[in-house]
């Protein structure tokens, strides 16, 4: 789980960067890692204390397994 957060941050590090800088707004990346078994990495619990508004994790895993259900509906109809 670790090495998939350090992973997501590596591959959304650049452009977490050109957003700050097009933007030109303060923001932080928050690597959310979900499983099947609906377990979530640790650090994620940190970063969404200093999230600037309250975020449920069930809805929050809720949105992401509805997603990924939207996205093979779409690739395999």
């Amino acid at each position: 789980m670790i090495k998939k957060v350090a992973d997501k941050i590596l591959e959304y590090g650049d452009l977490t960067t050109e957003i700050k800088r097009t933007r030109n707004v303060e923001m932080k990346m928050i690597p959310v890692i979900t499983r099947e078994t609906a377990t979530i990495s640790k650090p994620f619990i940190k970063h969404s204390k200093n999230a600037p508004a309250e975020h449920k994790v069930k809805e929050l895993q809720k949105t992401a397994i509805l997603g990924t259900a939207y996205i093979l509906w779409k690739v395999l109809m």
